[in-house]
C-alpha cells in the first residue's frame, strides 16, 4: 500500500476520542481528566490511531496555508512575501508587518503559531502518557511494539520543540498533561538539551526510515532533527557544534536511518522530491503526506500559493488566495541555464492547460478578463498603461501590487485531475540534500569558513541536477568559489519555498542587517518571535523576550 499512515488514521475517524485532549501547554485550552481516554486504547487499531494523530495536525503548522513555523519562517525572510494587490491581500496588514519586522506580542499570526504548535506538541504528549500506563497486551500490541510507539512519539514530540525553540528560543518545557497548570519559561539552552536527550534517548526505538514508515518519524527524522539541532547550536545556545552536525549527517549519508525506497540517496531529477509521486522520492527523509484518492486528505498550500483560477494553468481542480510571491530580484538570482528556475518557479504569459494555445484570463482582480503574465515586479503596472507613463517610475512596496504582480511558486506539483496521484503530494520535511548541505556548512564553519573539496563535493552532488551536463563545468564550485556567502545563496537557490530561509539568514548573522525589497534593517531581538500577550495573561509564569514590552 501507498502509505500506511493516512490508511490507519481516516479508518479511525480521525480519532475522535483524542480531539477532545488538553494540548498540555496550548496553555489556553481545558485541561481534562485522564478519564477522557480510558476507554480507548482496547486494541492495535485504537492504539495505532492514537500515534498517529499529532500527524495529521502537523499539517497545520508545519506547512504553508495557515499561520503555523513556515508562514513566519518564509514570510519573515528575504526570499517570500504576501504583498497586498490591489484590493487583495492586505489581510489586516499581518504579512506587511512579517515582512518589516515590526510584528507585536499581540500579534494575530505570532498567537496562532504558538497555539497550534504547543497542540500539537500535546496531541503527542496525551498518547505517550497512555502507552506508558498500559500493558501491551492490554492495547493489542507487543512489548517491541509498545517501545517503538513511544519512541515515535517522543522524538515527534521533540521535533515539535525544535521548531517551537527556532521561533520562540525560550519557552515552559512540559511533559505530562496539564501538569503544571502555569509552567514557567525555561531558556532556550534548556530547551536545547532536552530536546537533545529526548532525541538521543529515544532514536534507537524506532524503526529506520522505510516505505512503511513514509510520512511518520523514523530514526532517519530522528538524525535529521539532530543535524538541524547542531547546525544552528551555535545561535541557539552559543556553543557551536559542528562535529556533532557532521556525525549526525553521516549517520544519514551511511545509510543507518534507512530511506523511503531502498537506501537513502539523493534524487536523479530536481522533480522527484516535489512531483505528484513523491513518496517515491528517495532522498526524502520526513514529510507531511497526504492520501487524497484513500482518505481526502490534501495539501493545503494552494491557498497560499496559487493563482484565483490556477486550475486552468494546473488542470487541476483547485484554486488559491494569490497570496505568495517571490520577492522581485529573487528570480534574477537563478543563471538563465539553471533547472531550478524553471521548474519551480512561474513566470510569463499563463496559457490553459486544456488548450495551450488560449490564455489563462485573470479572475476577481484587475486582470479579469485579460491574460494572466506573471512578472517580477510588484507594482500597478495597468496605472502606467492607462496613463501612457513608464511602469518603471511607479513605486514598488508591499501595498503597491496588483492581480499578477511577483513571480509564482511552482515547485510543488499536485498534478491533472487524470494524474493517478492527483492531489497527493507529499510536503517534505526533511531532504537528505539538505542534509549534504548542513554537512558542508559544519565543515566549513570548521575551517574558518573556507570550503575544501569534500564541502565542494557534497554541494556540487546536489546542484549538478539543476544543470545540464554541457553547462555543469561553467556552473559548478570550486574550493575557491564556495564561499560562505555563496553558500547562503546557492541554500536560496536549492530550498526556496521549504520554510527555512529565516532560520539561514540568523545563522549567517543577517536576518536582522540586511536590506532586502521592501525591507530594512530591523533590531537583533526581532531574531525571536514575542511570546504572545494572551498567553502571557492565561500563565502569568511566562517570561517576555528580550526586546518586546514586558
Amino acid at each position: 500500500m501507498k502509505r500506511e499512515i493516512r490508511k490507519w488514521v481516516y479508518a479511525m475517524g480521525m480519532v475522535t476520542a483524542l480531539s477532545t485532549m488538553s494540548a498540555c501547554t496550548d496553555l489556553e485550552e481545558t485541561v481534562y481528566d485522564q478519564l477522557i481516554t480510558d476507554n480507548y486504547y482496547n486494541n492495535k487499531m485504537e492504539t495505532l490511531s492514537a500515534v498517529l494523530r499529532p500527524y495529521t495536525h502537523a499539517n497545520a503548522w508545519a506547512t504553508p496555508g495557515q499561520n503555523g513555523w513556515w508562514r513566519l519562517s518564509e514570510y519573515s525572510a528575504d526570499q517570500l512575501a504576501w504583498p497586498q494587490k490591489g484590493r487583495h491581500g492586505l489581510d489586516n496588514g499581518n504579512w506587511i508587518r512579517l515582512h518589516g519586522h515590526s510584528w507585536t506580542p499581540d500579534e494575530d499570526t505570532v498567537r496562532d503559531a504558538w497555539r497550534l504548535m504547543f497542540w500539537g506538541m500535546g496531541l503527542c504528549t496525551d498518547p505517550i502518557e497512555n502507552l506508558e500506563r498500559r500493558e501491551a497486551s492490554a492495547m493489542g500490541i507487543t512489548e517491541e511494539e509498545k517501545a517503538a510507539y513511544i519512541g515515535e512519539l517522543k522524538l515527534f514530540r521533540a521535533f515539535h520543540y525544535l521548531k517551537i525553540m527556532d521561533l520562540w528560543g525560550n519557552v515552559p518545557i512540559v511533559t505530562q498533561v496539564g501538569i503544571p497548570i502555569n509552567p514557567a519559561t525555561a531558556s532556550r539552552t534548556e530547551v536545547f538539551n532536552f530536546i537533545e536527550k529526548e532525541i538521543q534517548e529515544n532514536i534507537n526505538n524506532v524503526p529506520v526510515l522505510s516505505t512503511a514508515m513514509t510520512g511518520r518519524v523514523s530514526r532517519a527524522a530522528g538524525y535529521a532533527m539532530l543535524v538541524e539541532l547542531y547546525l544552528n547550536a551555535e545561535v541557539w545556545t552559543g556553543t557551536a557544534r559542528w562535529d556533532d552536525c557532521i556525525a549526525a549527517a553521516n549517520q544519514l549519508i551511511n545509510g543507518a536511518g534507512g530511506g523511503q525506497n531502498g537506501p537513502a540517496t539523493l534524487d536523479v531529477n530536481i522533480t522527484d522530491a516535489f512531483k505528484p509521486e513523491n513518496h517515491l522520492s528517495k532522498e526524502v527523509l520526513m514529510s507531511i503526506a497526504y492520501e487524497f484518492q484513500r482518505s481526502n486528505t490534501q495539501p493545503q498550500w494552494t491557498g497560499d500559493f496559487f493563482y484565483f483560477n490556477q486550475r486552468d494553468i494546473t488542470g487541476g481542480g483547485r484554486n488559491g488566495n494569490n497570496g505568495t510571491v517571490v520577492i522581485p530580484g529573487v528570480y534574477t538570482t537563478f543563471n538563465d541555464a539553471d533547472l531550478r528556475k524553471k521548474e519551480w518557479l512561474l513566470i510569463g504569459p499563463q496559457m490553459k492547460f486544456s488548450d495551450p494555445t488560449q490564455p489563462v484570463l485573470g479572475a476577481s482582480d484587475e486582470y479579469q478578463g485579460r491574460p494572466v503574465v506573471f512578472v517580477d515586479n510588484i507594482r500597478q503596472n495597468l496605472v502606467a498603461i492607462a496613463n501612457g507613463t513608464d511602469p518603471n517610475l511607479l513605486p514598488s512596496n508591499m501595498t503597491t501590487g496588483e492581480g499578477t504582480s511577483g513571480v509564482r511558486f511552482n515547485k510543488y506539483k499536485l498534478g491533472h485531475l487524470a494524474h493517478p496521484s492527483y492531489n497527493s503530494t507529499d510536503w517534505n520535511v526533511y531532504r537528505l540534500t539538505w542534509v549534504y548541505f548542513a554537512k558542508a556548512e559544519a565543515i566549513m564553519r570548521k575551517a574558518g569558513g573556507t570550503a575544501n573539496q569534500e564541502a565542494v563535493d557534497l554541494i556540487n552532488a546536489s546542484k549538478s541536477r539543476a544543470f545540464a551536463q554541457a553547462d555543469q563545468a561553467a556552473n559548478l564550485y570550486t574550493p575557491a568559489t564556495l564561499t560562505l556567502t555563496e553558500l547562503l545563496a546557492e541554500r536560496g537557490r536549492e530550498f526556496i519555498f521549504e520554510g527555512y530561509r529565516r532560520q539561514d539568514l540568523i545563522r549567517f548573522g543577517v536576518f536582522h542587517t540586511n536590506t532586502w525589497w521592501d525591507h530594512q534593517p530591523s533590531d537583533v531581538n526581532k531574531t525571536l518571535f514575542p511570546i504572545p500577550n494572551r498567553q502571557r495573561v492565561l500563565n502569568p509564569n511566562l517570561a517576555q523576550n528580550p526586546g518586546y514590552p514586558q
